[in-house]
């Protein structure tokens, strides 16, 4: 008995590694995202990034990513103040940006037709905003979306959600118009979409 199962085994792992292959990619497209709990609009810009595609069945991939992703939110409703001569509130809007380098384990199944699920965490590195204050360096995120594989290519066409888990924003420095009406709550996340198109190298 314990032969058959030894033989079983080696004959699955021959099967897997027969399967497995490796391929590097490159993929870039738009973005839209904006912050949570703000009353604000989506900001537009981009996002560029090289991937690992290591197929292990015929249906399944595991997919790391490490991608540059440009983020924020456009008028940002803020309480800047009163007027002196009649007390009422001074509102002004700012567009806010904060870019990041993420990292991102994907999962991504492909099933006949060349439609994709893909779903996966990221960890993502902020490199740069304009913030007047930010809460934090690093954001925790999860992906979903799906995709197209063209048919005898490497390419494929992709839609992302993409919502971060960790606070941003310290909103509290954007103010408040002092009867506790907050423009900005105390939980602000990113949250966005991505659409763009990837490319796998090697046949």
């Amino acid at each position: 008995m314990k032969k058959l199962i030894a033989i079983a085994f080696l004959l699955f792992i021959s099967s897997m590694n027969a399967q497995v292959t490796f391929k590097p990619g490159l993929r870039a497209g738009a973005s839209f995202f904006t912050f949570s709990n703000t009353r604000s609009d989506y900001k537009t810009d981009f996002y560029i990034g090289g991937f690992g595609e290591i197929k292990l069945t015929k249906i399944y991939t595991l997919q790391p990513e490490i991608t540059y992703t440009k983020q924020g939110s456009n008028h940002v409703k803020t309480f800047m103040g009163y007027d002196e001569n009649n007390g009422e509130t001074i509102v002004g809007y700012r567009d806010l940006k904060i870019d990041y380098v993420s990292i991102a384990i994907i999962n991504k199944f492909t099933f006949p037709g060349g439609f994709q699920v893909q779903v996966g965490p990221t960890i993502d590195f902020r490199t740069s905003d304009n913030l007047l204050s930010e809460k934090s360096d690093i954001d925790l995120a999860f992906v979903a979306g799906i995709g197209y594989k063209i048919p005898s290519t490497g390419l494929t066409i992709e839609a992302r959600v993409k919502k971060g888990i960790v606070d941003v924003i310290d909103s509290d420095y954007y103010g408040n118009n002092g009867s506790n009406d907050y423009w900005l709550d105390d939980y602000n996340t990113n949250i966005g979409f991505q659409l763009g198109v990837s490319y796998a190298f090697g046949k």
